[in-house]
């Protein structure tokens, strides 16, 4: 039995004796016990954690103490088991009520035959289920309280689409009803896995989220057992690289929700899911499987890690030593080497040069003098590298004044001296920009474009 509960039952049987002597509603008498109790508990548990008496009653003394509501609350600290206990609890009780407030399978199909029997007639022939506002609001009494949420106004004018009758489709509109459904339960699954109760997820939290949603995802059945960990890093990465910009080690749940990566990871569920779906599907098995096997591959000396040399040879082996020098500064490593999750963020960054995070990434390792901005010594010191490349391919280095001018035109930066992160967001080709200082493949397809272009313009008439 917990500290309370003793002092509960030790004040019950207190105040069962006061009750046979003396005269009073049974209200008061609740309200009584629950002010003693709260008392009572108060003076034992501040003398339990040594806690100063004068100080919290000259608090509640205070007038601004007893208007002011209190805005912030402390987490317990670890060690008080208690108030821990206490707190997990409640958050349980709450996410249960929360999840009993959501519509079941049952109640989504009686909502289901509710607007098919409601549906409005139409001599127009369409074969779209329609219904207009006055049913609208009949379903809405008939459906049961738990629908009231979904049967606003400002919802049946939403999914208006010029009807000349002013109705809403009735797929539409129980899409809809199920995608909040949906979004509910899965905040609820989310919330169940956040520890501090803080309304975000560590990596911690997340690994074992996705460890425990395996099992559900039949395109995962063919993984072995022993790659679930290293499938659990792959997937986990890719959230916090595109929703951890600051690398703060943790990402909001409303986050998670609002990107379609879990819509992603629970496309798995489709056991007939298409071979190109699962091939651009970053959390797809043949995915994940394609991203560790190019990491062995790239591992010669089988140490579990990548050196300089090893990385130089990740895709056509053209990336710049340069490039990968910088990489090697900015990103973490141990003894000189990287891992298997900095890995991932370099895999991820450039197989989405295009993405913000992304042109983050690569921003922090061209930015060499940690200025936030790119200027002309910057540009030539990245693209010298390209042309020692060019040398050793007995190809004739391209003059740098050129590419120079070029990439500024590409850019167009609000200060024609220098090249700001902001400006490369904006210009929409830094995924150009980024290619042509790093990789001389990209840099070679950038000089080549006309060509590459007028290629794919004949290919049709040749065929």
């Amino acid at each position: 039995m917990d500290l309370r509960s003793l002092f509960e039952s030790h004040l019950e049987k207190q105040e069962k004796k006061k009750m046979k002597h003396k005269d009073g509603s049974l209200k008061n008498d609740i309200a009584t016990k629950d002010e003693n109790t709260d008392k009572l508990f108060e003076k034992y548990y501040c003398e339990w954690k040594g806690i100063n008496k004068e100080s919290t009653a000259s608090r509640s003394k205070n007038t601004t103490y007893s208007i002011i509501p209190k805005f912030y609350h402390k987490l317990p600290p670890e060690d008080d088991q208690l108030l821990q206990k206490l707190r997990e609890e409640s958050r349980a009780v709450f996410l249960q009520r929360r999840s009993r407030e959501l519509l079941d399978n049952d109640e989504l199909k009686n909502l289901w035959m509710l607007l098919d029997k409601h549906q409005s007639p139409t001599d127009l022939g369409g074969e779209e289920q329609m219904i207009n506002y006055d049913d609208f609001l009949k379903v809405a009494q008939q459906a049961g309280p738990k629908c009231k949420q979904y049967f606003q106004p400002s919802t049946f004018c939403k999914l208006l689409q010029n009807d000349p009758f002013g109705r809403i489709s009735i797929m539409n509109f129980f899409n809809y009803v199920m995608r909040k459904v949906w979004l509910h339960q899965t905040r609820i699954g989310l919330s169940l896995y956040d520890v501090t109760g803080q309304g975000y997820l560590r990596e911690s939290d997340l690994e074992n989220y996705i460890l425990e949603l395996i099992p559900t995802l039949p395109q995962l059945d063919g993984l072995d057992k022993s790659f679930h960990s290293f499938y659990v890093c792959t997937a986990v990465r890719k959230f916090f690289f595109f929703l951890d910009p600051m690398r703060s080690g943790q990402i909001k749940i409303q986050d998670i929700l609002a990107c379609s990566f879990l819509d992603d990871l629970l496309e798995l569920r489709d056991e007939e899911l298409p071979k190109d779906q699962q091939q651009n599907n970053w959390f797809s098995a043949p995915s994940a499987l394609r991203v560790y096997g190019v990491y062995l591959n790239l591992d010669k000396d089988h140490n579990g890690m990548l050196s300089k040399e090893e990385l130089s040879r990740y895709g056509m082996g053209t990336l710049t030593p340069v490039f990968i020098d910088r990489v090697f500064q900015e990103c973490l490593t141990y003894d000189g080497e990287m891992d298997y999750k900095t890995y991932l963020d370099f895999v991820l960054a450039l197989e989405n040069q295009k993405e913000p995070q992304a042109l983050h990434y690569f921003f922090k390792i061209l930015d060499i003098d940690n200025k936030g901005h790119l200027n002309v010594f910057t540009l030539n010191y990245f693209f010298r590298s390209i042309q020692e490349q060019m040398r050793q391919h007995n190809q004739e280095p391209v003059n740098f004044e050129d590419v120079k001018d070029e990439i500024f035109d590409m850019v167009k930066p609000a200060d024609p001296c220098m090249i700001t992160l902001h400006d490369l967001i904006n210009c929409g080709q830094a995924d150009v920009v980024s290619s042509i200082l790093i990789d001389l493949n990209g840099f070679w397809t950038y000089e080549n474009r006309e060509v590459l272009v007028a290629d794919s313009n004949e290919e049709p008439a040749q065929v």
